[in-house]
């Protein structure tokens, strides 16, 4: 079968997928770029429009994103929350949802986002004694403890090294290695210094329920500044300084340093006490080495076949030369001005 047959043949089945999930012919079905795990495509039938979303298979990763992320919706919808798209329904034999059409453009992190941000977040932390997924049910590469933050460093630092990429490795011996060293000793001893642990997990009752790939990367901006946030495929339990962490340091929404202070501001009110701003300040150098290290997933060949698969543009070593480009720029990014010793 040619390129062209088995594109046709694909979009013929995307499109069966997508009638069955509407209840209706489809006229239109356009897949969107930019995506890097899931598939999505926008859905438009005589009366209306959609988002259709196909999941990689659970087997991959062990995480059942499909019925993770319906499972978020269905419960944000009962609980009225209004900054997310509505769940139509959902193919599970098929690895596929349908979801409300939202129209909107990438926001930059204005401090209306960052307000809106912090108030979505602030429902999930209040509604946790009643939340969408049980205690046990932990946000994808969840960090409860400087040991684990650790352990996730050296991961994938031994996964790295193991593709023998000349250009990898040298990044590795000089930046990475020495750097993991130096940041988990001064985390080490930060965190003993404000009374926590390094090596025992957060307490439950410090945890709070959360979208572990939230960001302005995963929101849209709508008519009149109202945010949508989407993307809830990896939400489960995490220490929210992890969180809010990752949100100062997201590579795809870079913010400058004033949007950065009002996130910390604004987080640090939402999370308040069981000493958060403390163990955040701690824990940031560890998570900006360990964004610099996620940049280079496109070096391993199955992770740049699921992004190819996805849409994403360009070529391999295109992709490995930019990636490894934005480590290195990202090894310098965990100092916030207010935040940070």
């Amino acid at each position: 079968m040619t390129a062209a047959l088995a594109r046709a043949a694909l979009d013929d089945t995307v499109a069966e997928i997508a009638a069955g999930l509407a209840g209706a012919k489809v006229r239109r079905l356009t897949q969107l770029g930019g995506g890097r795990n899931s598939r999505v495509y926008r859905v438009e039938t005589a009366v209306n429009f959609y988002a259709l979303k196909l999941y990689p298979p659970a087997a991959e990763d062990g995480r059942d994103r499909l019925a993770v992320e319906a499972t978020v919706l269905r419960w944000m919808q009962a609980q009225a929350f209004t900054m997310v798209p509505r769940l139509i329904a959902v193919d599970q034999a098929r690895g596929a949802t349908l979801l409300s059409w939202e129209d909107g453009d990438q926001p930059g992190g204005t401090a209306a986002d960052i307000q809106q941000a912090c108030e979505f977040l602030r429902l999930l932390h209040e509604r946790r004694d009643t939340p969408a997924v049980p205690p046990e049910h932990l946000a994808a590469e969840a960090c409860l403890s400087g040991a684990e933050i650790a352990r996730q460093l050296g991961a994938r630092i031994a996964a790295l090294r193991g593709l023998r990429d000349a250009a990898l490795t040298e990044f590795l011996d000089r930046h990475a290695g020495p750097e993991l060293a130096t940041r988990l000793a001064r985390a080490r001893t930060a965190l003993v210094a404000c009374g926590g642990s390094f090596d025992t997990d957060l307490p439950p009752a410090a945890r709070s329920p959360v979208p572990a790939d939230f960001g302005f990367h995963n929101a849209l901006r709508r008519d009149r500044g109202r945010l949508t946030f989407i993307d809830f495929e990896y939400f489960g339990w995490d220490d929210p300084a992890k969180l809010i962490g990752d949100l100062l340091l997201h590579p795809g929404t870079p913010l400058d340093d004033e949007a950065r202070a009002r996130l910390h501001a604004g987080a640090c009110g939402i999370y308040a006490g069981r000493g958060f701003t403390a163990r955040l300040a701690a824990l940031l150098p560890l998570l900006g080495l360990r964004w610099a290290l996620i940049l280079l997933n496109e070096f391993f060949p199955e992770r740049w076949r699921r992004r190819a698969a996805a849409g994403m543009p360009g070529s391999w070593e295109d992709a490995k030369r930019r990636q490894l480009a934005a480590a290195q720029k990202m090894m310098t990014r965990h100092i916030i001005p207010g935040v940070t010793a």
